[in-house]
C-alpha cells in the first residue's frame, strides 16, 4: 500500500467502510481509534472524500454541495467537548455535484442544508485530523431496496478513478436495545457470529450474499441489523469496488457487547 500523499499504481483511490459506533470515539484513545490513525498513514492522500454516513437518510438521494459543510451533532447525553467538537473541513462543491450527475437516473437534487454528521467526522478525525481533505455527504434514500443502494455504490465507482476516496460509515452489527454501557463488555455470541459470517462475504466479495442478508443469516440478521441504515453504508463501499481490489479488515471487534467496529478497506 503507497504512503500518504502518493497516488495508487492503477490509478483507483480505496475505498473504506469504517464501523463508527458511539461518537465518543472521536475524543477517544482506544484500540480502535489508534488503527485510524495508523490507516492515515497509509491511504494516499485524496482529492476529495465522499461520505455516505448511516446518519442521514432522507426521501430522494441528495448530495452536499455546500463549500464549508458544518459539523452535525446529532445526538444529545454526551459531554459538552463533544457537543462543540469541530471538524472544519472544506466541502468539494464541484465534485459533489459531478456526483449528483453520476445519480442522475435516481434524480438525486444538491442541498446545502446539511453538512458533516457524527458518522463521518468523528471517523475523519483521526484519519485526517488536520480536516484539509474535502469532504462531502450523500444520502441514504429511504425508499431503495439493499439491492439498490449497492447500484448507487457502483454508479459512484467511477470517482475512485478522479482522486475520490468513498467513505461509508455505519456498522455491520447494531443493536442500540441491546447496548451494553462499558466498550469493553463480552460480546455478544450473536453479535460475533453475524460480524463473521459478513466478513467471510466480504473476503470471497459474495456481494449477492452482502445484499441477501435476510435469507442468508435470518436467525442472526434480526438482532445484528434491527434497523438498516448502520448496515446500508457497507453496500456502497462494496458496489463501489473492483474485482482487482484486496480487500483488507485494519480493524475488527465488537464494543458495547452488540457493535461491530469493523473496518473493511478495498485497495
Amino acid at each position: 500500500m503507497t504512503q500518504q500523499g502518493s497516488s495508487k499504481k492503477n490509478g483507483l483511490m480505496p475505498v473504506l467502510f469504517v464501523g463508527h459506533g458511539s461518537p465518543m470515539n472521536a475524543l477517544e484513545d482506544n484500540a480502535f481509534t489508534k488503527s485510524l490513525q495508523k490507516l492515515a498513514a497509509q491511504l494516499p492522500r485524496p482529492k476529495a472524500i465522499l461520505s455516505v454516513s448511516a446518519h442521514w437518510e432522507t426521501n430522494g438521494t441528495k448530495v452536499v454541495v455546500h463549500s464549508q459543510p458544518k459539523t452535525i451533532h446529532d445526538f444529545f447525553g454526551f459531554p459538552q467537548e463533544l457537543n462543540t467538537f469541530s471538524y472544519p473541513a472544506p466541502g468539494a462543491p464541484d465534485i459533489a455535484r459531478r456526483a449528483v450527475k453520476l445519480l442522475s437516473k435516481l434524480k438525486a437534487i444538491d442541498t446545502e442544508d446539511w453538512g458533516l454528521d457524527h458518522g463521518t467526522w468523528s471517523v475523519l478525525c483521526h484519519i485526517y485530523p488536520k480536516a484539509d481533505v474535502p469532504v462531502f455527504q450523500v444520502s441514504l434514500d429511504r425508499e431503495l431496496t439493499l439491492a439498490e443502494h449497492f447500484v448507487v455504490g457502483k454508479m459512484l465507482s467511477i470517482l475512485r478513478e478522479e482522486g475520490v476516496m468513498i467513505l461509508g460509515s455505519g456498522n455491520i452489527v447494531h443493536n442500540l436495545d441491546l447496548y451494553v454501557q462499558r466498550a469493553n463488555a463480552k460480546p455478544y455470541e450473536w453479535a460475533e457470529d453475524f460480524d463473521l459470517k459478513i466478513k467471510g462475504l466480504l473476503v470471497t466479495k459474495n456481494s449477492a450474499g452482502l445484499i441477501g442478508i435476510d435469507k442468508l443469516a435470518p436467525d442472526l440478521v434480526s438482532y445484528a441489523v434491527p434497523t438498516r441504515e448502520h448496515y446500508l453504508p457497507l453496500l456502497y463501499v462494496v458496489g463501489a469496488s473492483r474485482e482487482t481490489d484486496v480487500v483488507s479488515f485494519p480493524f475488527e471487534g465488537i464494543q458495547n457487547s452488540s457493535i461491530s467496529m469493523r473496518t473493511v478497506l478495498y485497495s
